[in-house]
């Protein structure tokens, strides 16, 4: 099983962070948010990976380029180069980067890495969400259903309280609750290769039309994620990311350390 992740937006949203590295690559902890949707999925054994560039996709590159060398313990010889790899703590993973162009859409970089995912159904996400979805849970109600996709859905968070009314009476002011919400994409699909054929171009969005033939041909399937979900679609989510890794209360962080 292979998952595709989509990291060639601009992230203009957090221009705070991506005017100098691409959205995938700002950092939660001290790695990349892209480095922990990894380790999400590496924790459900899936470690093969196509990761969809664009914007700045050099600094992606670049840094799975070195990151065997920065993972690794290693003794080197000034004098010849030699170098020698000691202790390895970097994963198992295998990542194919593909450079999916600057201004394609999100069906557009899907169906350009399309030759790389045809031995079967693959899983696919965006650069920017952080979940719990248990993947190897997701994977087995795609295969049971029997569809062309799978969506998870959540329950659209609420930024701010809750007022319980009866009329035009004030029962009670709460705080936002995870069913308070709408259920939206929530990203974390599952796909089977011939989802692509939805797919016309590079000026495509993968959310409009390819996603809305296939639901209106009853070949998407919904998978509800009751559990934590955070999008960092702003400098302040990225904060808020930041001061749960920081306290030790990162639900996402499945692994161990």
């Amino acid at each position: 099983m292979k998952a595709v992740i989509l990291a060639g937006g601009f992230g203009t949203r957090i221009s705070e962070e991506s005017v100098t590295t691409p959205k995938p690559m700002v950092e939660i902890g001290g790695r990349p948010i892209l480095w922990h949707i990894m380790k999400i999925y590496s924790h459900y054994g899936v470690n093969d990976f196509v990761i969809c560039l664009g914007y700045k996709a050099h600094v992606i590159k670049e840094y799975f380029f070195n990151y065997h060398m920065h993972r690794c313990d290693m003794t080197i010889n000034v004098k010849t180069g030699a170098c020698e790899y000691l202790a390895n703590g970097a994963e198992p993973w295998n990542i194919t980067l593909i450079d999916t162009g600057l201004d394609t859409m999100t069906g557009g970089r899907l169906r350009r890495i399309a030759p790389y995912v045809q031995d079967g159904p693959f899983c696919m996400t965006y650069g920017d969400g952080l979940s719990t979805v248990d993947i190897g849970a997701l994977i087995a109600f795609h295969k049971e259903q029997g569809r062309t996709a799978t969506v998870t859905a959540i329950r659209e968070p609420s930024r701010f309280g809750v007022l319980d009314t009866s009329g035009a009476k004030v029962r009670e002011i709460r705080e936002k609750s995870a069913q308070d919400g709408a259920l939206i994409n929530g990203g974390f699909f599952v796909l089977e290769p011939e989802a692509l054929n939805y797919i016309d171009g590079d000026d495509t969005v993968w959310e409009r039309e390819p996603m809305e033939s296939i639901a209106a041909a009853g070949e998407m399937s919904v998978y509800v994620h009751n559990g934590f979900w955070r999008c960092m679609d702003t400098l302040r989510d990225r904060n808020q990311l930041e001061d749960m890794w920081r306290a030790a209360e990162a639900p996402w962080r499945l692994w161990a350390a």
